[in-house]
């Protein structure tokens, strides 16, 4: 995506008069003469009937029309810009077509990166850049994550409505492309609610879970208990299929389908593929308590014919929450680390047990070379009286 706007040689105004007698000589409703009341009119004229460019065939002229725009733009002061800005934005967000889409979305990345960073007006033009990017699939490129998009506007943080409807949009947008994106963006949603509003919050909290439970590379679920909308939907049965994801075995989720179908294919997920991540998950769960699981308990647990159970193995290992080995002589997979499902107290204990363990190790060695330190000098006193 192209940076900085490009700057024209001539006055503001000229680029101005310009730029009307270009959109009258396209049918546009528009005087070719300079507005008696300045520049900023002349650009509310201008921007009122800029969509009209968009009649033209020749991409490079649109493109060039549409950065002199830009460069008026952020060449005069917009205190009270937010509607010229909103407007111009609007309307370059329906630019037909894929290609005049392009074109739109690199002269509103334009604008947008040349407000000052303390402007409050950038969150209204990246919201627009945003929609418009998703349209012409090209959101990965000014969307890189959550983490930049913290740092885009942490010279002039947006309100926690604003946030929240950013979210959203980026969530819609990207749940069809990039899932696991998607599942951050929901959390960082979720996140901005508070325990007074929490309850409000209850058809973003269930796309948060839905969304999760649908992306094929999110395994690690229990994070989700702990969000306070999350916690609001306690005792629905959105809430019970999460915790089943989170804690329970394939028998389980087997028992909640059949009980409720209706619900799950209501939420848009897909039986098969939530019998192949409860495989999954089942399988950790088996591993955490057993480092050597045989091809029978396997075929029991999770419901599979033997002659698939190799191959299912060499999916589990693709994911590389479990690391094993099979031993098709023996019929059994013997298991030498894997992730927990859950962590718990008894995880934090665990880990404890294990730091103050290499902890104990560390300072044993530590004392060691300081003991063959101590040796070495003597040694060489020693040499040295001889």
């Amino acid at each position: 995506m192209q940076g900085p706007a490009v700057f024209m040689d001539i006055s503001l105004e000229d680029q101005a008069q310009e730029l009307r007698k270009y959109f009258k000589s396209l049918g546009a409703e528009i005087s070719e003469e300079k507005s008696p009341k300045g520049i900023e009119d002349d650009l509310h004229k201008i921007v009122g009937v800029c969509d009209v460019c968009f009649k033209e065939n020749n991409e490079a002229d649109v493109e060039a029309i549409l950065n002199s725009i830009v460069s008026i733009m952020v060449s005069i002061p917009l205190e009270r810009g937010e509607n010229l800005i909103l407007a111009f934005s609007q309307r370059l967000t329906k630019a037909p077509g894929p290609k005049l889409g392009m074109v739109a979305l690199q002269s509103l990345w334009r604008l947008y990166n040349n407000l000052e960073t303390n402007s409050p007006l950038r969150y209204h033009v990246y919201y627009h850049v945003i929609e418009l990017a998703a349209r012409v699939g090209s959101v990965g490129d000014v969307f890189k994550g959550v983490d930049q998009l913290t740092r885009e506007f942490a010279s002039c943080p947006p309100s926690n409505e604003q946030m929240q409807k950013l979210y959203r949009l980026l969530h819609q947008v990207l749940k069809d492309q990039n899932s696991e994106l998607a599942a951050k963006v929901m959390i960082e949603l979720l996140g901005t609610y508070t325990d007074e509003n929490a309850s409000y919050a209850r058809e973003d909290a269930i796309k948060c879970i839905v969304t999760a439970l649908a992306d094929p590379n999110t395994y690690l679920l229990d994070p989700l208990l702990a969000l306070k909308p999350v916690r609001f939907l306690e005792r629905e049965l959105i809430h019970d299929l999460l915790n089943i994801f989170v804690s329970e075995k394939l028998s389980s989720y087997q028992t909640f389908y059949q009980n409720h179908k209706e619900f799950v294919h209501s939420q848009g997920l897909n039986h098969e593929l939530n019998i192949k991540k409860m495989r999954i998950l089942t399988f950790m769960q088996m591993a955490e308590s057993n480092p050597e699981i045989t091809f029978d308990e396997i075929v029991t647990e999770l419901q599979i014919e033997e002659k698939n159970v190799e191959s299912f193995i060499i999916e589990v290992l693709k994911t590389k929450l479990v690391r094993a080995r099979m031993d098709q002589a023996a019929r059994t997979v013997r298991v030498s680390n894997t992730m927990h499902r859950t962590f718990g107290r008894a995880q934090w204990a665990t880990l404890r047990d294990v730091l103050q363990a290499w902890r104990a190790n560390v300072q044993h060695a530590h004392d060691s070379m300081k003991s063959v330190a101590a040796a070495q000098i003597e040694y060489a006193q020693q040499q040295q009286k001889a």
